[in-house]
């Protein structure tokens, strides 16, 4: 009668794995800036990484993901593979793959991405541009496209 939802355990644990069950960072592999730990400078690595501190300059992570958690706070801008906003962010985002933001989220900054999403309750301040993403390449090569051609094909063009 009084059980928790399974969405207050994610809401207390931080978590945004039920309207993104995509994205890959978890404490397991990735490292965490703690919440009493307090950057400024550049940061850049070639893991995961969580932010629950506060971090100041920049954020160049383009291979991996980060997630700002949610005692996180970033006045930076952010480049990263995907970016998922937990806590505050003063400053622009790239995310190559996707940016998704929390309802706990509070972004003043322009983001640029793929992909976004936002759930219902996030703040947010700023320009979102949405960049094309290259479309998937067809297997046939050309010279198979060519080696295709019936002999009927071959027959009419060479009568007309």
């Amino acid at each position: 009668m009084f059980k928790k939802s399974s969405n207050e355990d994610d809401e207390q644990s931080g978590t945004f794995s039920r309207t993104a069950p995509n994205f890959s960072v978890t404490t397991r592999t990735a490292s965490v800036i703690g919440p009493t730990l307090k950057i400024k400078g550049e940061l850049s690595a070639n893991e995961d990484l969580i932010i629950e501190g506060e971090i100041e300059g920049k954020i160049a992570h383009q291979d991996k993901n980060l997630m700002v958690g949610k005692n996180g706070r970033v006045k930076a801008d952010i480049h990263a593979q995907q970016v998922e906003i937990l806590g505050k962010v003063d400053g622009d985002i790239r995310g190559d793959d996707i940016v998704k933001l929390a309802k706990t989220a509070e972004v003043n900054g322009n983001i640029h991405c793929g992909r976004i999403a936002m759930e219902d309750g996030a703040r947010f301040s700023g320009m979102i541009t949405m960049e094309k993403r290259e479309p998937a390449r067809s297997t046939v090569s050309p010279i198979d496209d060519i080696g295709s051609k019936t002999e009927s094909d071959d027959k009419s063009s060479a009568a007309g």
